[in-house]
C-alpha cells in the first residue's frame, strides 16, 4: 500500500478511537449504574483501556507514516520499530482478546459483562464500536501494514508483565474486590477465597 495511503488510514483510525474513546469517558455520570462504576471507575475496564492502547498505537503509526513520507529516514526507524513493537505485543492481542471475550461472555450471560442497565447509558453504536470493530481494525492493519515482529520470548515476557500489572491493579485492593463483587459475578468465588 502507498505511504499516504496508509498515512491517511492511520489518521483516520486514530481519530476514531480519540473519538469513541472521549465518548466513552463523556458518558453522563448522573445516567451511569452506579454498582457498575465503583472501584477504579471506567479505568478498570479492559475494553477502554484497550481504546486508548489504540488511539496511541494509530498515532505512533501515523507518526512514522508522516515520518517517511518527509524523508526523515533515521526518526522514522525508530518510530517504525516502536510502532511494531506495540502492535506486537499490546494492540493485536489486548483487541482479539476484548472482542471475542466480550462476545463469547455476552452470547452466554450478557448480565457477566454488559448488564441491562447499560443499555440506557451506553448507545449501541459506542458498544459495537468498543467490542466489534476493535478486531476488523486489528486484521485490517496486519493486511496494510507490513510489520516486524519481535522474537517470541521477548513478546510473551512483555504481554505477560503488562497482564501481570493489570491483573494486579484490578485485583490486589480489597476494596476492589469487594466493589467488584456487585460488577462481575465471577470474581464473588474470588472474594470468598479471599475472605478465608
Amino acid at each position: 500500500m502507498e505511504i499516504s495511503t496508509l498515512a491517511m488510514y492511520h489518521c483516520l483510525a486514530f481519530v476514531w478511537y480519540f473519538f469513541v474513546a472521549y465518548s466513552i469517558t463523556h458518558v453522563r455520570t448522573e445516567e451511569r449504574p452506579s454498582e457498575v462504576f465503583l472501584y477504579g471507575g471506567q479505568w478498570k475496564y479492559l475494553t477502554v483501556l484497550n481504546l486508548v492502547l489504540q488511539a496511541v498505537f494509530y498515532g505512533v503509526s501515523f507518526l512514522a507514516d508522516v515520518l517517511r513520507l518527509i524523508k526523515k529516514l533515521r526518526c522514522a526507524k525508530c518510530v517504525i520499530s516502536s510502532r511494531d513493537l506495540l502492535f506486537s505485543v499490546l494492540a493485536f492481542p489486548v483487541s482479539t482478546f476484548v472482542s471475542i471475550s466480550f462476545w463469547t461472555l455476552y452470547t452466554y450471560n450478557r448480565e457477566l459483562v454488559y448488564p441491562k442497565s447499560l443499555d440506557g447509558v451506553i448507545p449501541l453504536w459506542l458498544n459495537h464500536a468498543m467490542h466489534t470493530a476493535v478486531l476488523p481494525f486489528a486484521v485490517l492493519e496486519i493486511l496494510a501494514t507490513p510489520h516486524r515482529y519481535p522474537a517470541k520470548k521477548k513478546g510473551l515476557i512483555l504481554l505477560g508483565f503488562v497482564s501481570f500489572l493489570y491483573i494486579s491493579w484490578r485485583f490486589n485492593s480489597n476494596t476492589g474486590l469487594q466493589a467488584e463483587r456487585q460488577v462481575n459475578p465471577p470474581l464473588q468465588a474470588k472474594q470468598s477465597l479471599h475472605e478465608c
